[in-house]
């Protein structure tokens, strides 16, 4: 049966809108730098044999680690070079919290404020640095610190449980950069976030797989913060928490594109919750969602809220979630004066394969979410939660597929490292 909407129905969006707002860049597949030097792994700590080599390399090229385990503390990238890790390669971050500290002696700690560690690969400052490679990252999230009886994942939950803040690594943290590049590596295992760009201008995530347990707390895939020109493509994420979120906590995030991509678990196709600086011109095309918490979920509130608009959904699959379409302004625990505002939010060709709630829920009648829906299929017996929306188009309750077909895996199949794709 076909549903409408006429919740204070207006007719000035055009439900033919297929999104504009994308990575105003021409972006095509990148190709690995040459190569400076080739390191060989010892069984010894690394993180100086790493650093000095990246040091010694020219602009234009990157270091390369060849077949074999390294296991290092933090690094930091120069700028214009690149670490390169080599099929059959692990980059495994160690055990050893200070060897991440950042001063203060609180890395491996669970305390009031988090913030005591820094990650393990480091890009700061830079322009036409990246990762490359068929290898891996291993952040070593399960394995027990050294001198300790616990993991990184249990301060994690020893941070939950306390109410307190953890003290854990990033695996890969960009800030005020422009041109970075990250390229088919497979990154696991994260203690916190996996990968994160802050104030990058021009930023390209191509092939990449990130695969961690649904269960770890603070582990997002992908999160480009206060950044423009993004492109995020070809890639598989399972994580335990956000596969990718695009939030405007230290600056504007726009221009930009994800597609032909795979989420396995993990918790949603962001957007916020901080979005103090706005969020716009972003399109998400052929997205395959399986074992989602929240599907496609835009998120803000009264404590760091701001505009976000023109966001357009192209071509998404989503099975196994129980609220596969949220957009709601309403998830403070400290209410403030940041009002969010979201607009020009446009749904097109979405199937959702299992029941589920959606949610639009705005803050008031002066103050709504509004969005727009083309060619929405769902499952008969889903449920709908709006509150202070205004919603244009319709929806169909004729979803009958079984399965996603997976827009990322021709890539992921054809391009296939040493990590198993099935996990």
């Amino acid at each position: 049966m076909k549903q409408s909407f006429s919740l204070l129905f207006f007719t000035a969006w055009a439900l033919l809108h297929t999104g504009s707002g994308r990575d105003l860049r021409t972006v095509t597949e990148p190709k690995n730098p040459p190569i400076c030097t080739t390191l060989k792994p010892s069984s010894a700590d690394e993180t100086k044999m790493i650093q000095n080599a990246l040091h010694s390399c020219a602009k234009g090229k990157a270091v390369a680690l060849s077949s074999g385990v390294f296991t290092s503390g933090s690094l930091v990238i120069p700028s214009g070079v690149s670490l390169l890790i080599d099929k059959g390669a692990t980059l495994r971050a160690s055990t050893n919290p200070k060897l991440f500290d950042r001063g203060t002696n609180t890395c491996g700690t669970v305390d009031n404020s988090g913030g005591g560690c820094k990650p393990l690969i480091a890009i700061s400052g830079a322009t036409g640095s990246g990762v490359y490679g068929k290898g891996t990252i291993d952040g070593g999230g399960n394995s027990k610190l050294t001198g300790s009886s616990m993991t990184w994942w249990d301060l994690s939950s020893k941070a939950l449980a306390e109410n307190k803040a953890q003290n854990n690594p990033k695996m890969i943290l960009i800030n005020n950069s422009r041109d970075i590049t990250l390229y088919q590596i497979t990154v696991i295992n994260s203690p916190y976030f996996h990968i994160q760009s802050r104030q990058t201008f021009g930023f390209t995530v191509w092939g990449v797989t990130i695969n961690t347990p649904s269960s770890t707390r603070n582990t997002d895939g992908i999160d480009p913060t206060g950044s423009m020109n993004v492109t995020i493509a070809h890639c598989s994420i399972s994580t335990g928490d956000d596969n990718i979120a695009i939030s405007s906590q230290y600056a504007a995030s726009k221009y930009i594109s994800v597609f032909n991509n795979h989420f396995g678990h993990g918790s949603s196709m962001g957007i916020g919750s901080g979005t103090t600086f706005g969020v716009s011109d972003v399109t998400v095309t052929n997205l395959t969602m399986d074992n989602i918490r929240f599907g496609l979920y835009i998120k803000s509130n009264t404590e760091n809220g701001g505009l976000v608009t023109n966001v357009t959904y192209n071509n998404v699959c989503i099975y196994d979630s129980p609220k596969p379409i949220v957009v709601d302004m309403h998830i403070a625990r400290n209410p403030k004066n940041h009002t969010p505002e979201f607009n020009n939010i446009y749904f097109n060709n979405i199937n959702v394969l299992t029941k589920g709630n959606f949610v639009f829920r705005g803050i008031s009648k002066s103050n709504m979410v509004q969005v727009a829906l083309k060619n929405v299929h769902i499952i008969k017996g889903s449920k709908w939660s709006v509150t202070n929306a205004k919603i244009d188009g319709t929806w169909t309750e004729d979803a009958s597929s079984k399965s996603c077909t997976n827009p990322a895996s021709e890539y992921l199949i054809n391009n296939k490292n040493n990590f198993d794709l099935s996990t």
